[in-house]
């Protein structure tokens, strides 16, 4: 092989090379953009991820706060409940007391009021009865001192 032949044989590679090279370039090129196209997508999902991280965080701390707020609430629900059970049990006692109060009331204190209200009778007709003589009494001390008046009136004129 001659040297021009050869120095074809090394244009021809060198070409076919070069094209090679070229098509390289242009796959490297392309890989770049998409590279670069994959960056940006990275960096918006990025983004995305850190908002949903801060809403996240956010939707946590008011978990947090209503879990506290529901813990409060029930505290508040165990001493309402536990109050309105004394106050059942308190009720309970008065609603005896009561009961208790009505029969003495009926059994005791009736009977009695009965007993005074005849006894007041009995007394109030002994006492009328008492006082007829004295009325009696004070008419005919009125009837004598007339009596008198006259009996000076006539001795006065007889004098």
């Amino acid at each position: 092989m001659t040297d021009s032949e050869k120095l074809d044989l090394l244009l021809d590679k060198v070409s076919n090379m070069e094209f090679r090279m070229t098509n390289m370039e242009s796959r490297m090129t392309s890989m770049e953009s998409h590279m670069t196209n994959m960056e940006s997508r990275m960096t918006s999902i990025e983004s995305h991820m850190t908002d949903l991280e801060s809403r996240m965080t956010d939707l946590e701390s008011h978990m947090t706060d209503l879990e506290s707020r529901v813990t409060d609430l029930e505290s508040r629900m165990t001493d309402l409940e536990s109050r309105v059970s004394d106050l059942e049990s308190q009720i309970s006692i008065i609603k005896t007391d009561v009961a208790a109060l009505k029969l003495v009331v009926e059994n005791e204190i009736r009977v009695n009021i009965q007993r005074v209200a005849e006894g007041h009778l009995d007394l109030s007709r002994n006492f009328h009865e008492a006082i007829k003589p004295c009325h009696e009494i004070e008419i005919l001390s009125v009837k004598v001192r007339a009596l008198e008046s006259d009996v000076q009136e006539i001795q006065r004129r007889i004098s």
